[in-house]
């Protein structure tokens, strides 16, 4: 991983986030995670939410606070994966989210990046937010996300059914002191 950076986004990703969301969008994949979607917003406004939203200032009613980082490779500064690491639950991110929700560029998939930037997120929950245990979620279907939290010790707590008929699956991993 000698040639990638794991950082918060700058006013120069934007338009390597607008490439990253095409290939989920191309792929018919939803953008995981959401957070990284730019919602009709121009990239400086979305990017001026993103830091008030890492800060808790003008927080909707439904938001924690939350940081987005990107995996970037450094040679042409390509996002190939991003993951929200929220720094507190809400009654819904209790049930359905969690505190860490991840997503890699479908061309960038089976290379490690999902393990790579969830071991990086696991450090700075517990070093910079003190958390002493997190709350993954992901589908049952995506095996690759199931091995990647269980890998970094995730224990199935419990699985639930979305409205849509989809079975999510609720991870905790419990942060070594």
């Amino acid at each position: 991983m000698d040639n990638i950076e794991f950082r918060k986004p700058n006013i120069n990703d934007g338009e390597n986030l607008n490439s990253f969301l095409d290939e989920f969008t191309s792929a018919n994949e939803k953008i995981i995670p959401a957070s990284a979607g730019l919602k009709g917003l121009p990239f400086n406004s979305w990017l001026k939410k993103k830091n008030n939203l890492t800060r808790g200032v003008n927080l909707p009613k439904d938001k924690v606070p939350a940081s987005i980082y990107f995996l970037i490779k450094k040679d042409n500064s390509k996002i190939l994966g991003a993951i929200d690491i929220r720094h507190e639950l809400n009654d819904h991110l209790l049930q359905q989210g969690g505190h860490i929700g991840y997503g890699v560029a479908p061309s960038e998939r089976r290379k490690g990046y999902a393990s790579y930037m969830l071991g990086l997120s696991l450090d700075i929950c517990k070093k910079e937010l003190g958390l002493k245990k997190v709350l993954i979620t992901c589908d049952k279907t995506n095996i690759g996300s199931n091995k990647t939290i269980i890998k970094y010790g995730g224990t199935l707590e419990d699985e639930f059914v979305e409205d849509s008929g989809n079975i999510i699956f609720r991870y905790w991993i419990n942060l070594k002191e």
